[in-house]
């Protein structure tokens, strides 16, 4: 019965008014099998399936438009980020790829998006794939309740075909590939890309929009509870450690990449985590490595011996943004329910590829302000298609690409958040010091999570500080577990005057990308940035 209402309910909604055969809501283990039937992976000694994601092995962000419509056309920052489509091209897409995707194998996911009762979305995904449908049972909250699931009714759908490609000058895309969300139809439609990824960014964007206009801040970081329920969040883009340093052993992990932030406190928006893979090892990353010897876990791009089916770990000769999506249950010590209390601490990473800036360092509520808009990291390799190696880029809210709306409502609400609830601020760099990238050393992990274990424990609160003259940010001079010499990344540098060369560059590079923000902001939180 359960399977013919979902058929009523189905998906002659989005236009697919006839396919060869819809499996609804299988189990991981059965999608596994069909997808080792139809050779869309192979599964590795210990029971993850491996699958290749082909020519793309990240986002492809200049393929993202959102569609220019009249219920969400006043509220969208349209720019680079928010590229606009026309209505009648988005109509003329849909209508091909649904054409398409009559008679073909189908795999649909009844889910929802945000733990929080109050502000979860139900979404339906639907996948050429039954691979990516396993990676959707993995990043979201599947609805596991054959009553519920009768009668779930999808706000949001994303269609998800790889294989179809895009005509450009008849669809508006920029290339075969396209990720179009129509924020009035309430649809993405998501193809010529494998990467899966793709799907669970585009529920992430469709969050960013609705739950800022409910009162709720959206963020893109990663969150841990402590033993005394203290909880702890880590900002930062793919590549700054927001996954490896949220997965600590001796604190709850709530979830390695998006959260809600209400006046209840926080709550994850997944169900799962996708972090990187590449060169993971069982001391650095106990948690993490675990879950690439679980069946359950996927695993994209990632080298295997194809006899013994061991996986290689450190071979990045497919990319170096190898990925692994899995269930939040694999990491022993999850906080399942994915709701916890307001933040006591707030840790901004950067990956710095100048190598100057403090590697720890705390930050005043303006200064907090100043660097949650400015969003400076590295954009490392693989991450995004053709980059491959790091990039010093800016990228507001720690997650310009996923920002639908004006960045300054972000950075708004965050900074009363950070207000009312007195939560203290840190910019932490794990990119590089001694040198800049090619020619310092990556910041040890060993000596990144003692300094946010110090933080986060309090112990920061009672040692020195010295303000840095050129990042006007506070840096500690004393960290337990930590050579004092690390703190200060100008003696890290075997040339002081080429460090002061590089700091100055980088300080300019803050102001210069500042001036964007400068008339919507107070003078204090201007004042807050470097000095050049």
């Amino acid at each position: 019965m359960a399977i013919h209402v979902e058929r009523a309910r189905g998906l002659e909604s989005v236009g697919i008014l006839r396919s060869g055969h819809v499996h609804w809501n299988l189990s991981t283990p059965t999608l596994t099998e069909i997808s080792l039937t139809r050779r869309e992976g192979q599964l590795a000694a210990d029971g993850p399936l491996v699958a290749r994601t082909g020519q793309h092995t990240g986002r492809s962000p200049n393929d993202k438009f959102v569609v220019k419509e009249p219920s969400s056309e006043t509220h969208v920052h349209w720019g680079d980020v928010n590229r606009p489509l026309d209505p009648a091209k988005f109509d003329a897409l849909h209508k091909d790829l649904v054409a398409y995707l009559q008679d073909k194998e189908l795999f649909v996911l009844d889910a929802w998006a945000g733990a929080d009762p109050a502000y979860r979305l139900p979404i339906r995904v639907v996948n050429e794939y039954a691979w990516h449908n396993i990676f959707a049972r993995n990043m979201f909250l599947p609805e596991n309740d054959p009553a519920k699931r009768a009668e779930h009714a999808p706000e949001y759908t994303v269609i998800d075909a790889p294989n179809f490609k895009a005509d450009p000058a008849k669809h508006g895309s920029r290339t075969e590939s396209f990720i179009f969300v129509n924020f009035g139809k309430k649809l993405v439609l998501i193809g010529g890309t494998s990467y899966a990824g793709e799907i669970k960014k585009s529920i992430f964007s469709i969050l960013n929009y609705t739950l800022p206009l409910q009162g709720v801040l959206s963020m893109h970081c990663s969150a841990n509870v402590g033993a005394g329920g203290d909880t702890a969040l880590f900002f930062g883009l793919s590549g700054t450690g927001k996954t490896t340093l949220s997965s600590d052993p001796v604190r709850q992990l709530l979830g390695d990449d998006e959260h809600g932030w209400s006046d209840t406190g926080v709550f994850n928006f997944e169900g799962g985590c996708y972090a990187k893979m590449i060169k993971l090892s069982p001391e650095a990353e106990p948690q993490i490595y675990a879950t690439t010897k679980r069946f359950g876990t996927i695993l994209e791009n990632v080298v295997m011996d194809p006899d013994t089916r061991k996986l290689d770990l450190d071979d990045q000769s497919l990319t170096e943004n190898t990925r692994g999506s899995y269930p939040l249950e694999f990491i022993d010590n999850a906080i399942l329910t994915g709701t916890a209390g307001h933040p006591t601490n707030i840790v901004m990473l950067t990956a710095d590829a100048y190598g100057v800036l403090p590697p720890i360092s705390r930050l005043t509520p303006d200064r907090a302000m100043y660097h949650f808009l400015s969003g400076y990291t590295a954009r490392v390799a693989g991450t995004e298609k053709g980059v491959t190696e790091p990039k010093a880029v800016f990228s507001t809210c720690f997650g310009a690409p996923f920002l639908p709306l004006n960045p300054n409502v972000y950075a708004k609400m965050l900074g009363e958040k950070i207000a009312t609830h007195k939560a203290r601020v840190w910019l932490v760099n794990t990119g590089w010091t001694g040198g800049p990238y090619g020619v310092g050393k990556r910041m040890k992990i060993a000596h990144t999570r003692a300094m946010i274990n110090a933080a986060l424990a309090g112990q920061l609160d009672k040692v020195q500080y010295r303000t840095d003259p050129v990042f006007n940010v506070e840096v500690p001079t004393s960290c337990p577990a930590v050579p004092e010499e690390v703190l200060d990344p100008r003696k890290t540098w075997p040339d002081g005057k080429a460090y002061d060369e590089q700091a100055k560059k980088l300080a300019t590079m803050f102001v210069d990308n500042f001036k964007r923000f400068e008339k919507d902001v107070p003078a204090a939180v201007k004042d807050a940035g470097p000095r050049t």
